[in-house]
Formats: structure tokens, sequence, C-alpha cells
């Protein structure tokens, strides 16, 4: 029977600032019980000696170690009284006498050591080590002063035997902020396994209830919570951003904000195409202010990894120099030859051909503080964004947008247009429809395969193209009436039924009877767009009022206005309405508007109108009439 102690210590572990497990494969035991594999498992945790509690230090010993099966499902060994195998200084690897500011640093390095004796089994092992609590200075997680850390390693189910990778290098002490980071954390195999690298999840641990869980928890475990703009695969920032090689395992990048950041880093051991163990290194990266006094710097106007330029217009490249605290220079522009260097402030170079080219700059060569950056150029001329487009300029007609970007170094490989009304695409040569007439600003930013970017604007004018007949229209037989159609510059009316002409905008149509008479209109313009509309002419016997009977003057649009419609008339003098009590609430010389059933700003009782209307006919005699409306709401 075994017994599991869930003790919790005083001591917390924020001087613990990252951790790893390695193992080796020690060779077999054949037993009663069958073969062993014989693994001795190595936990390594580094403690900041610096700003660490002394105690807090010297309650890491012992470790409490946890085995459970690959699956996290039975628990197999606990060992609550690992010693300390070695306790190591692990030097600052850092020294540059012309900062001005060096941090003070203080790592510890302390490694446990554990044997097991495990049977080939389906489901592989993992061992676990737990800790409370991280640094509460860390920026890009939640609540660091709570959460606590798991460090563990898998040994993979049979038929695998395996030792595992090992990383090369102590992890870094002191960062410089707005210098080029150039880390090293590769590891080697003594399998001869493939390895590749990634930025990885760091996991939870114990708490300030349970600092250091006895036995530590079985898998799976919790992520940390990463804060934003943070994340394992972008846990600090930089421009150009802090990235790891998948292939070396070299970080690099440019940090350019101070503070502490946690960062995990995942080695994946291959085998046979399949991954068989990862690897983990959890370490903080302290990111300072080192204020050196001697600067080198080539600014980067790349998004390609260390580059300054990616030339894709000339071969002539001017080269800035944003240094600080220099008196001499010496550049080397990567050609091999003569006449490749140059001691000017801020040069131009024309390179021969094309290709990617290092470039160094040294600033204060030969003295006691010098300083060196190297940049990448790369020249790809010529590269040019361009593109043409057919089709109607039309509202709701596809307008085809066709590449015709040009490049010396091919394939051209990413397209991005806007349209210049909300929409984009980023196929090659888009079809786009504008479903409203104006004038659109295009862009086309093209790229190719060596990372050359243009970008060419270009106006594209929509034609407002909407054809009208004209409104329909009531008139007394007799008369004539003028059209006036607009939209386009070519208009063809149907049928020719009492019309003067059917190819123009503005006939005249006489009817010397009553009737009603549709024409069709049909409208082109001088960009190619065409449509149709239509016009209704009633035509009645003599001279008419058609006044409503009622109207709901209620502000949604419809029959919100009370007024007549006059047909045949030559003037009307005035149109009145009155309440029931004779008061007048509208008066009007003409029948354009109409009332809306308010008087005085104020809006109107229900119920029944009185109106009157005095006009001249067409002949010039005078007249009335009258009758009653129904305002409703």
């Amino acid at each position: 029977m075994i017994v599991l102690s869930l003790c919790c210590s005083t001591a917390k572990g924020t001087h613990i600032v990252g951790g790893e497990f390695t193992y080796k494969h020690l060779g077999d035991t054949l037993t009663v019980f069958g073969v062993l594999h014989k693994y001795q498992v190595t936990l390594s945790i580094y403690e900041d000696c610096f700003n660490g509690d002394r105690s807090a230090i010297a309650d890491d010993n012992p470790a409490f170690l946890a085995l459970y099966d690959g699956e996290g499902k039975e628990f197999l060994d606990i060992d609550s009284n690992i010693q300390t195998f070695a306790h190591i200084t692990v030097p600052a690897n850092f020294s540059n006498e012309c900062v001005s500011n060096i941090p003070q640093t203080c790592l510890f390095k302390r490694v446990f050591n554990k044997i097991y004796y495990l049977p080939p089994n389906a489901t592989g092992y993992v061992v676990s080590y737990q800790k409370c609590c991280r640094n509460n200075a860390i920026i890009n997680i939640a609540q660091p002063g709570n959460s606590g850390s798991t460090y563990f390693c898998t040994i993979p189910p049979a038929p695998y035997v395996n030792n595992s990778a090992t990383f090369t290098n102590y992890p870094p002490q002191i960062i410089c902020l707005n210098e080029p980071l150039f880390y090293d954390n590769s590891a080697t195999d003594p399998d001869g396994d493939s390895l590749s690298y990634e930025f990885c999840y760091a996991f939870k641990g114990g708490d300030l209830n349970n600092s250091k869980p006895n036995p530590p928890f079985p898998p799976p475990y919790d992520t940390v919570d990463y804060l934003t703009p943070f994340s394992y695969s972008n846990p600090l920032t930089g421009f150009p951003p802090v990235r790891i090689n998948p292939k070396t395992g070299i970080i690099t990048g440019t940090p350019n904000r101070t503070g502490r950041y946690l960062v995990t880093i995942c080695c994946n051991e291959w085998r046979n195409g399949a991954i068989i163990n990862t690897i983990k290194r959890e370490f903080q990266f302290v990111v300072t202010n080192c204020s050196k006094t001697v600067l080198a710097n080539i600014p980067q106007y790349s998004t390609d990894a260390n580059t300054y330029i990616v030339s894709c217009t000339d071969f002539k490249v001017n080269f800035e120099n944003t240094s600080t605290g220099g008196f001499a220079y010496y550049w080397d522009f990567g050609v091999s030859g003569d006449g490749d260097t140059s001691t000017q402030f801020q040069p131009s170079f024309t390179y021969p051909d094309t290709g990617t080219y290092v470039v160094r700059l040294l600033v204060n060569p030969r003295s006691t503080c010098p300083d060196s950056i190297t940049r990448l150029v790369k020249v790809y001329p010529k590269f040019h964004a361009n593109f043409e487009d057919t089709g109607y300029h039309c509202m709701n007609a596809p307008i085809q947008f066709v590449d015709q970007s040009s490049a010396t170094i091919k394939p051209i490989t990413n397209w991005y247009w806007s349209f210049g009304d909300g929409d984009s695409s980023i196929e090659q040569s888009p079809a786009h429809t504008y479903k409203f007439g104006g004038t659109y600003n295009v862009t086309l930013i093209s790229q190719n395969i060596k990372n050359c970017v243009d970008t060419v604007l270009r106006k594209v004018i929509v034609e407002s193209f909407r054809p009208f007949a004209g409104k329909d229209t009531l008139i007394v037989k007799g008369e004539s009436i003028q059209f006036n159609a607009a939209g386009g510059t070519k208009y063809t009316w149907t049928p020719a039924t009492n019309l003067n002409d059917t190819t123009i905008y503005n006939p005249t149509g006489y009817y010397p009877d009553t009737g009603t008479f549709v024409y069709y209109l049909h409208v082109s313009s001088n960009f190619g767009c065409a449509g149709d509309d239509t016009i209704k002419v009633l035509v009645i016997n003599q001279a008419e009022f058609f006044v409503p009977t009622a109207f709901t003057p209620n502000g949604d649009g419809m029959n919100d206005l009370f007024r007549p419609l006059a047909v045949g008339y030559r003037k009307l003098n005035y149109f009145r309405v009155y309440n029931r009590w004779g008061q007048q609430v509208y008066y009007s010389k003409s029948l354009e508007g109409g009332w809306d059933g308010t008087y005085g700003s104020k809006q109107c009782d229900l119920g029944v109108y009185y109106w009157e209307v005095s006009f001249v006919d067409r002949f010039g005699k005078e007249g009335a009439t009258k009758g009653d409306v129904t305002l409703i709401r």
C-alpha cells in the first residue's frame, strides 16, 4: 500500500527561473518478472541566487519525483527524498567593457538524479516534478505569483529504447534591449535521432496552498494563461520578432521591451519519420537596458529576418547608419574582391548581380570600444506591380481585373487587391462587381518568391447608371406632354404610339382621345451600360380633381400627406383645410406640398376635416370644389 502525503511548504519557489528533464538508458536487467530497462532520469532546476531567498533555495532539496504511466492513469512510484547530486554556479557568459551598466546576476543549477527500472509497456512513462510559485515580475502570463511550475519527461513506450536529447548551452542570463539576439539553444542526441525545435507551452504546478506537491500530480497538466499579445509561440516582443529556427534551435530577433518573460523551448526527437520524445526547457528571459556606450546599427526595413532591405528596383543600394557613440566606420558590403568596402558614414554601393549579401558595419574599428553588426541585403531587381481591367464600368456588372506584374525573379506568389469599396481579394486576377457608381481607388500589392513587394494604385470610374423614363402622368384628352427621360446618351421608346420621335430623350406625345398608354424606354450610355424603364400616361375625358377620402400622417412614408391631384387646370387659387369648428388648419396656393395633419406644430386630432379648392380651368374660367377627408393614425 502506498500512502500519498499532501504537504504544504512555506518556502515559495519564486527563485526558480527554469527547469528541464533529461534521461539516459543504462542498459537492461533480466529479472523473474522479465526484462527491465534501467533509466537514469536527471532533473535540473535553475535558481536565481541574486534575488532569490536563501531559505527558499535550501527548500529545493530534497526533490519530490512521481512516476506515472504514459496516460497518467496509474500512479507507480513516489520518491520524496531525492538529494541534490550537484549544485553548480552558472557563468554569466557576458562581458563588454563598453556596456556602462552590466546587470548583476547569480544563477545556480541544481541537479537531481533518480534510477528507475521500468518494464516495457504500451503507454510509456511520465516522471514529474512540481513547485510553486513563479516570479511575480513575469509579464507575459497571468497571475505568475500564484502559478506554479510542472517539469516532466516522457519515456516512450515499447518497442522504443531511448536516450533523450540534451541541450548544449546554458540558458541566457542577460538579454539587451534593442540588441540583436543570437542564442544557440540546440541539443545533441546520443541515438542519432533527428531534432526539431519550437516554442511551446509552459505548465502550471503547485500553488500557494500546496507549494511543493508530494507527490506531484499526474498528467495531463494545465497550461499557463498567456496575456495578449503574448502566446507560447510569441513569448516576447521584438522587431524583428523573436523566433526559433526549427532546424538549428537558434533563437534570433531584437527584443524591444524590457521585462521578465516565461519562455519554453521544445526539442522533438524524430525517428523513422515520427516524434518519439520531446524534452522541454523552461526559462525566464530577462530583457534589460544595457546602456551600451557604442552601438553599431543598420536599420531593418524588411520583414525578412535580419534584413536591411530587399532591393527590387535597382542594383544600387543606399545604406543608412543609425549607430550611436561612433567616430569611425568601416563597411564591408559582402562582395569578394576589391572595392567592396567603405569608410563613409552612409555609403552607397552598386552590386554586380542578384543575390543575398551579408553586410557588416564596424563602428570605431581598432579602438577600445568597437561594436559591429551584420545585416542581409537582398538584391533582386526588377519587380513592378501593374494591372489592367476589362468589362463595362457599370453598376452590378463584373469588372475583370488582370494582374500584369513583372519580375526578373519569378514566380510571383502573392497578390492583395483592395477594390476601394471595402472588398478585397487574394486571387491573381479577380473579377469584382460594384453595387454603386463612383470613383474607386483600386490597389494591387504583389510579391514574388524573393519577397519583393510593389504597390500600384489606379482610379476606376463606375458609372452611376440609372435609366429613368419619367413619372407616370395624368392628362386630359386633346393635350400634349413633353417627356424628359434621363440616365444615358441613347434612347429608344416603344411603342411609337402618339410620339413624334422614338430616338430622343424628350419626345412630345399628343393624345386626341382617352386611354392608358404604357411606354418602354431602353437607355444606353457611353460606358456601354444599358437598362430599361417604363412610364404610364393616363388620358381622361375632362379636367378633374382626384381627392383621397382619408390619410394617415404617422411618419411611415406612406399616405402621410393630404393633397388633391389636379388634371387639366390652368391655375390653383388656393387649397384650404378646416376642422369641424370651421377653424382653418392648412392653406396653400400650390398642390406640390400637402397637409401633414398638424396645426401650429402640433398634431391634430383624429376625425373628419373639410377642404375647399379654388381654381382657374384651362379655358380661363374660375371655379371651386369642396369635400371632406378623415385623418387616421
